[in-house]
């Protein structure tokens, strides 16, 4: 039987990524799995959105999501499956480009994704990535 308390679901929280907006934390760590919240643009230095296009905003929820990665004491290398969301799906291409700089550099094995169009993201951002990483993935 497995031990119940590798378990836990332990919330993670960083300064160095935008606070919650509402009931739900930045990520949850179960056992050997994280599971990030959805990432929008927001610079947490100033709690506004980075000016700009979906390239400038591709890059400022990949850092959030870099920064909660490293409270939680992984890196993308760790991630197996992220979940993107735009607002046009003619901004995959510039998305894409950026994500591949992040998740899929040289030489990686890059997740697994599913990319949606949405109707409207919080704060109509254009971009919003969620992921899940596991602490036995990097290879």
């Amino acid at each position: 039987m497995q031990d119940r308390s590798s378990q836990a679901k332990t919330a993670i929280s960083t300064s160095a990524a935008p606070a919650a907006i509402g009931p739900y934390s930045q990520a949850i760590r179960v056992g050997d799995t994280l599971y990030t919240s959805g990432q929008i643009p927001i610079d947490p230095a100033t709690g506004e959105f980075v000016p700009g296009g979906i390239a400038e905003q591709t890059v400022q929820v990949l850092e959030n999501l870099k920064a909660i990665l490293a409270q939680a004491g992984v890196d993308f290398t760790h991630v197996v499956k992220t979940t993107v969301f735009l607002k046009e799906m003619k901004d995959f291409a510039a998305m894409n480009e950026v994500y591949s700089r992040y998740l899929a550099p040289e030489g990686a094995i890059p997740p697994a994704r599913s990319t949606v169009q949405v109707a409207a993201l919080p704060k109509d951002a254009l971009v919003e990535i969620e992921i899940i990483a596991k602490e036995t993935a990097a290879g």
